[in-house]
């Protein structure tokens, strides 16, 4: 059974779950935001169950760090959250919708409202430009697409401010016109966020985005999470690092054996913790 903390994944209280928050491509006007939530979500694979009965939330303007040893669930969690796969029990909510309930336009309006960024970098073979402005051209109508193919053929000289503000949030906008096969692991994984960052998401999620990362990359990604939360956006973190989720995230959801058994601010899970086995875990006790 998983122990909430007070505020953390409160039930509906028939408000709409949508908040305001600055949009930085409009100098300052303001737009809607949402929550993204998992509601007792199981999942398995063949006959094995991997997830069971996961209920957490992540909020607008926070950042959530969802935390557990390798091969407990996260990235699973993860891709029923992004829908890309539609979980054997439970609902995934956007705003209050319950996505899979949604009929497949819909649906795939408010998939396009999440961005994810995999453990595994996995860029397109041209310049970091490029890949940072595939997720805009891939939304853009018919039209749109073929002017902005017509200037290509033209050469455009400047990258479109949305790309250029998405490689400044990871610290990457130097390197605008380098192959992205000529990038360390690191930078990879920078481009792959900004990628994500690009659209101007409502809800980021990072799975595992700094691991085996060297320590100016892994702030770099660190730095970029911030930047995010602080326009508003729900930011979503896997990790099995403890201390980088101490040092990002507002709350933290511990997962262990396929089970959500605790969440609430992150000082209090980890300094306070209400399951015992919470506590062994963040003192490196109770090994999976």
């Amino acid at each position: 059974m998983t122990t909430e903390r007070p505020g953390a994944d409160e039930p509906d209280s028939g408000e709409p779950d949508e908040t305001t928050a600055p949009d930085p491509a409009s100098n300052g006007a303001r737009r809607s935001k949402t929550r993204l939530a998992a509601r007792g979500l199981g999942h398995g694979f063949g006959d094995g169950t991997v997830l069971e009965d996961i209920s957490l939330a992540v909020e607008p303007g926070e950042i959530l760090a969802v935390v557990g040893p390798s091969g407990t669930g996260k990235t699973t969690l993860f891709r029923l959250l992004a829908m890309f796969e539609r979980p054997d029990e439970g609902t995934v909510e956007v705003g209050g919708d319950d996505v899979w309930g949604l009929p497949e336009a819909r649906r795939l309006a408010v998939r396009r409202r999440v961005g994810m960024a995999f453990q595994t970098r996995s860029l397109f073979s041209t310049t970091v430009e490029e890949n940072v402005s595939y997720g805009l051209r891939v939304r853009r109508s018919w039209s749109a697409r073929v002017r902005d193919a017509v200037e290509g053929l033209f050469g455009r000289e400047e990258p479109s401010e949305t790309v250029e503000d998405a490689l400044r949030t990871v610290g990457m906008f130097d390197k605008v016109g380098r192959d992205a096969g000529s990038l360390s692991a690191g930078e990879a994984q920078r481009v792959a966020i900004a990628r994500a960052l690009a659209p101007d998401p409502d809800v980021l999620l990072l799975d595992e985005p700094t691991s085996n990362l060297d320590p100016r990359n892994t702030a770099a990604i660190e730095s970029a999470m911030r930047a995010a939360r602080d326009r508003g956006i729900a930011v979503a973190l896997a990790t099995h690092d403890m201390q980088q989720a101490r040092r990002v995230s507002d709350r933290t959801a511990v997962i262990l054996g396929g089970t959500c058994i605790e969440s609430g601010p992150t000082d209090e899970v980890f300094e306070s913790p209400d399951d015992d086995r919470v506590r062994q875990f963040v003192e490196g006790k109770l090994v999976y």
